[in-house]
């Protein structure tokens, strides 16, 4: 049996012959004060949340199809994934100029083309920390930034020598297990793109 709701209103006596002797008021009295702009609050959930499920079809070595980003139609090596549920690939740099990056596997087409990468060592600094951008780095409200003179160039964002070489690195091993098959590489070069007639559904990547 489901317990009783609480009234929500309540009989209080009140003076004066002509006052009805009792009133009946709200047992919980509204706010005095509003506020003048709409405030957001979070909506309450009961809602889990529960670590990002991989695809089957994406293992370490799939070769994937990038289809977002300024890399979409390229060809990138899939290491594992992170704690964010993003994946963590590679062009390799080398062969088709994709750095180390992370992805959304939503946006990503697995192929059957697989390497080997069980022998590659992955370094545990490559988590969801690394990829982080600094606040620093934010230049949004400053005041310097905002008065700037048309004519002045904008700094070039240029990243840390410690990633170009944690690149060369990770890099080494996957351009190695790659060149044992041949034509892998063109194939990983390659940008990949449907030409007249071809009908997505009906490949088989």
């Amino acid at each position: 049996m489901s317990a009783k709701a609480a009234p929500t209103t309540k009989t209080v006596p009140i003076g004066g012959a002509k006052n009805g002797k009792e009133r009946v008021i709200p047992v919980q009295r509204a706010a005095k004060f509003y506020s003048a702009e709409d405030v957001k609050r979070p909506k309450p959930t009961r809602k889990v949340q529960r670590p990002t499920k991989l695809r089957a079809s994406i293992t370490p070595g799939t070769i994937l199809i990038l289809l977002a980003g300024r890399f979409r139609g390229k060809r990138v090596v899939f290491l594992k994934q992170l704690e964010s549920g993003l994946l963590l690939v590679t062009g390799p740099y080398k062969i088709n100029g994709v750095p180390i990056r992370r992805v959304n596997q939503a946006y990503v087409i697995a192929t059957s083309t697989k390497i080997d990468v069980s022998s590659v060592k992955i370094d545990e600094k490559f988590s969801d920390a690394f990829f982080k951008k600094s606040s620093s780095s934010s230049t949004k409200g400053k005041e310097g930034e905002f008065f700037k003179g048309e004519g002045d160039a904008s700094e070039k964002k240029t990243l840390p020598a410690s990633f170009a070489e944690d690149q060369k690195t990770l890099d080494k091993a996957i351009v190695e297990e790659i060149a044992k098959t041949a034509n892998l590489s063109k194939y990983l070069a390659a940008t990949f793109s449907l030409s007249n007639g071809q009908l997505p559904h009906l490949l088989k990547f």
